[in-house]
């Protein structure tokens, strides 16, 4: 659709109505899994194992309600429009107090809008404290936004998207939250909108050693020997990752097409792929995300945001606006002295005890909490 088409402008009302015969397909394959064999021994550093599946598909077929679920989410008004060619799909709640401030509230990968459903109501209506505007977007390429028509859909151009679509919405002054790619697509949009968004907050920071991140000059680089206990502590993490565990990254930034075919394929496939950076997730929630993909055919488009990534012109400045990060316990580990360097503005560093990755669910309290504790503090500047 053409940009100048007044059409493309347009919010469209959406509801998630699966036909039941897609849900009896689903049910049909998981039935005739063709089950590869394993060898005898230790297979922890091979990937996920054949148990942990079977288990996770015995479920899926038998048990699994993806009716209660679909319902969950049809609960919230819903909505989707066409931003650069783009189909984008959105939650957008609207809190029953007056003064709301907006929030942006941006997922990743694996993940979906369903990492945000147990803060809803905390945000848009607490017993206590400031309240918010929501409005949860599916990343272009991921579930119900669909497979978007091109590519170059990196964490950048999809900061503009959400600059277009707070303004069609009517927001001139916002904040924006984000989770796993949505943190790094957060603090772009503070640095595309800076005169609308009061503050971003993330639950990771994304800065590493130079050349894997943003290519600052190497005396802007600080010295590895000069690091804290707690940044050393969290760059043998990351280098950990990235040795042992970060093969699928690797797989979509380089060739995510031609692993697509099998995802798309087989609903088996799907659930080792991307369950595998979701096993700390109750089976519920984690079949949920994976439904979601399944019915909605982006495994492929989903993976390709890796790509992208790879392929933007990386930012040559640090972010401005004022940025908080909530760090929670089993998650990846932040390195302070190059978010340092990578953003100018950051008011505040909170470590929790608790939670993980997907803190929107594991710690939703502590999350809402810091929100409303950071965004309380940048909207009365």
């Amino acid at each position: 659709m053409a940009s100048g088409d007044p059409a493309a402008a347009e919010v469209r009302a959406f509801r998630i109505e699966v036909p039941e015969d897609e849900l009896d397909d689903l049910r049909y394959r998981l039935a005739h899994t063709r089950w590869a064999s394993e060898p005898a021994g230790d297979l922890s550093e091979y990937g996920v194992p054949r148990r942990w599946v079977e288990d996770l598909v015995q479920y899926w077929q038998d048990s699994y309600d993806w009716r209660a679920w679909e319902a969950r989410l049809n609960a919230y008004p819903q909505y989707t429009t066409t931003i650069d060619g783009a189909n984008i799909h959105f939650l957008h709640i609207r809190s029953p107090q007056p003064n709301a401030l907006p929030l942006i509230l941006t997922h990743g990968w694996p993940g979906s809008v369903v990492e945000f459903l147990d803060v809803i109501a905390p945000l848009t209506d607490p017993t206590e404290g400031p309240a918010f505007d929501l409005v949860i977007p599916s990343l272009p390429g991921f579930t119900w936004s669909g497979p978007t028509p091109d590519t170059g859909w990196g964490p950048q151009r999809i900061a503009r998207a959400w600059a277009t679509l707070m303004e069609r919405l009517g927001y001139h002054r916002y904040g924006a939250v984000g989770n796993d790619w949505g943190s790094h697509i957060a603090p772009e949009l503070g640095r595309i909108a800076p005169d609308c968004v009061v503050g971003v907050h993330v639950t990771q920071l994304f800065s590493f050693p130079d050349g894997e991140w943003l290519a600052y000059p190497p005396s802007t680089e600080p010295d590895h020997d000069a690091l804290t206990p707690d940044d050393r502590q969290a760059l043998n993490a990351l280098r950990d990752l990235q040795h042992s565990h970060g093969a699928y990254a690797h797989v979509h930034a380089q060739r995510p097409h031609t692993l697509g075919f099998g995802l798309t394929d087989s609903p088996v496939a799907l659930l080792a792929w991307n369950g595998q950076m979701m096993r700390d997730l109750d089976p519920d929630t984690l079949l949920t995300h994976i439904t979601a993909y399944w019915l909605t055919r982006t495994a492929t488009s989903a993976m390709r945001i890796y790509a992208e990534h790879q392929r933007q012109t990386r930012p040559t400045t640090p972010t401005t606006a004022p940025l908080a990060l909530s760090q929670f316990r089993d998650d990846l580990q932040s390195i302070r002295a190059y978010a340092n360097r990578d953003h100018a503005n950051i008011t505040s560093w909170t470590i929790h005890c608790e939670g993980g990755h997907y803190a929107a669910h594991q710690a939703p309290a502590l999350l809402a909490q810091d929100l409303r504790t950071f965004y309380e503090s940048v909207s009365a500047r």
